[in-house]
Parts: structure tokens; sequence; C-alpha cells
């Protein structure tokens, strides 16, 4: 019996593998889309959830007054995952542009101290979100759906 497994003449050969890349960007001038995901101990949810809407969602709404941001929107899951890809919050926030989604807000210190001027309360409200927080990753997107 030939054991021989050399390829055949008429063997077909596979297709070679496209490497799976970031989608295309979105370009110069056009909304850019970011979301932001929080994975919290557990237990720590609602109190997560409390610190960022009264220590960064009036931030961004005031950011969002300026025109920076055109579109803002939390969300939670209504089901539980795995524990490796568990989130408990996302923030998708929908920038003017990339460059204003990448580079600092010159007003941003402005802004905190005007929404906060117990700046001491402010800065140990905030430590506090972030030691609850076990992970945090922004994912910016791009939409790909075909025009009709």
């Amino acid at each position: 019996m030939n054991r021989n497994r050399s390829a055949s003449p008429t063997a077909v050969k596979p297709a070679p593998l496209k490497a799976q890349g970031a989608p295309p960007q979105v370009g110069v001038g056009q909304p850019y889309t970011v979301e932001y995901y929080y994975k919290v101990q557990w237990g720590h949810q609602e109190e997560f959830l409390q610190l960022f809407l009264k220590n960064h969602y009036p931030l961004l709404e005031k950011i969002r007054g300026t025109g920076r941001i055109l579109a803002l929107k939390i969300e939670t899951p209504a089901y539980h995952t795995t524990e490796d890809g568990r989130w408990d919050y996302r923030v998708s926030i929908r920038y003017k542009d990339s460059t204003v989604a990448t580079t600092a807000n010159p007003d941003e210190e402005a802004f905190k101290k005007e929404l906060w001027p117990n700046h001491a309360t402010f800065a140990q409200e905030e430590q506090r979100r972030f030691e609850i927080l076990l992970a945090h990753w922004d994912l910016p997107v791009t939409e790909i759906t075909p025009a009709k």
C-alpha cells in the first residue's frame, strides 16, 4: 500500500488567507465614533454608575454643548456573558471628527472647575470610581454599512 501523500497535479490549492485588519477609517472632517467599555468589580456596578453619572457624564454633556461631541449613549448588556468577555457599561461617543476625538479638550479643566467647585470631593469620588474598575478599553469604530 502506497502511503506517499505527495500532492498530485490535480490537487486544489487553498485560496490565500487575507489578513484581518482594522476597518477603513473615516475621511478627514467626518464624524468619528469611539466606544468606551467599563468592567467593574462584582457588586459595585451600581456604585460605579452613580459615580459616573455624577462626575463624568456632566462633563461629557458640557463638551457636547461645544459641538465637539455630536452624540452620546450609555448602555449596559441585558444578559450576562462569560467573565473574560464581560463588560458592564459601554459609552458610545460620536465626535465631530477624529482630531477632536484624539486631542485634549482645551476647555476641560475650566469645565471641571465650573461643574465641581469642591475639587477635593470630585477627586476623591473619581479615585473611587477607578478603584472599583477592573478593566477599561476604548474601541474606535467605523460604520461600514452600505448606503441604500
